[in-house]
C-alpha cells in the first residue's frame, strides 16, 4: 500500500510517499491510528484528512491495497 504525503507530512516522513508495511488497516481511521503510532508527530496536526482515490472520506471508509491514499495536512495561506 502506498500513500501520497503532502505539506508537513512529507516532512515528518521524510518522503514524497509511503510504502506502508506491515499490519495493513482495514479502515481509514484505523490508519490514522496506525499511522500515529509509527509517527506520533501527526498527533499535534491541527487536522489531517485521509483521501481516497482523490476523494475525502469517513473515519469508517474501508482501505485496500489497490486504493490510491493521500495525506492532506492543515493548509494555510492567504
Amino acid at each position: 500500500m502506498e500513500i501520497l504525503l503532502f505539506g508537513i507530512t512529507r516532512d515528518i516522513v521524510g518522503d514524497h510517499t509511503l510504502v506502508w508495511q506491515g499490519a495493513k488497516p482495514e479502515s481509514v481511521g484505523q490508519l490514522r491510528k496506525m499511522l500515529i503510532e509509527r509517527y506520533p508527530e501527526f498527533q499535534s496536526l491541527s487536522s489531517l484528512a485521509i483521501a481516497v482515490n482523490s476523494e475525502l472520506t469517513s473515519e469508517d471508509h474501508p482501505v485496500s491495497d489497490t486504493d490510491e491514499l493521500a495525506l492532506i495536512p492543515p493548509v494555510s495561506g492567504g
